[in-house]
């Protein structure tokens, strides 16, 4: 069977007045995951999104939460989020001294715990964790901000994540993308791998209709519609 890939919409691209206008939209169309981006202010400069939204946008939708945690000290904040069952979350290698701790409580939650590579990110971290997570989170653009352009070589990168993970007996652990995912660098990372494509302000949130986008977006990434 051919591979599909899945669209995680980015909700801070929606802003805070339309997010559920957005989210119900996104429920008409399937979109498979809300991404949530959790920002400190000190491990990117900027802030995004505490406890209380995240809480209130699980009650208000079925789609799956997908939160990219861009937070110092992540230890001491994952319980904050009461994360549960079936959501994902994407952790910096570079966000805690307590990696394994922090996967550990992820997994006792039955969450799936993933691994957020920057663009200057070694692939090599990969191989002390490749046990004890779900995905990884490939950032094509250095994170904080919308609008960026991608980083080259991360479209490369992927590849060669999707071939380290392989060399070490872990196929089933599935590839984000998130940064510039535009249709066209979509099919070059869906080509490298790739299965879940973060939508934001390059895709899915521009002018245009919304059906037809996620349509487009769809079809580079193994989709025949």
């Amino acid at each position: 069977m051919k591979r599909r890939g899945k669209i995680a919409a980015s909700v801070m691209c929606a802003g805070f007045d339309q997010v559920m206008d957005y989210v119900h939209e996104f429920e008409k169309y399937g979109i498979e995951y809300l991404h949530v981006d959790v920002m400190d202010g000190t491990f990117v400069p900027n802030l995004a999104y505490g406890p209380d939204f995240v809480k209130r946008l699980r009650s208000l939708t079925d789609i799956t939460i997908d939160c990219h945690f861009m937070v110092d000290r992540a230890e001491e904040k994952l319980k904050w989020f009461d994360f549960q069952p079936g959501e994902q979350v994407s952790l910096h290698y570079e966000g805690t001294c307590h990696i394994q701790k922090c996967l550990d409580y992820l997994q006792k939650k039955g969450v799936h715990p993933m691994i957020a590579i920057n663009p200057g990110t070694p692939i090599q971290v990969l191989e002390e964790v490749a046990d004890y997570i779900s995905g990884v989170l490939v950032l094509n653009v250095n994170p904080g901000f919308t609008g960026q352009k991608i980083v080259p070589h991360t479209i490369e990168k992927t590849g060669r994540i999707r071939r380290l993970l392989d060399s070490l007996g872990h196929s089933d652990v599935y590839i984000e993308v998130d940064g510039n995912i535009t249709v066209e660098n979509a099919a070059k990372l869906y080509a490298q791998g790739a299965d879940i494509f973060v939508g934001g302000t390059s895709s899915i949130f521009r002018e245009g209709d919304l059906g037809e986008l996620i349509a487009a977006k769809r079809r580079a990434i193994g989709w025949d519609i």
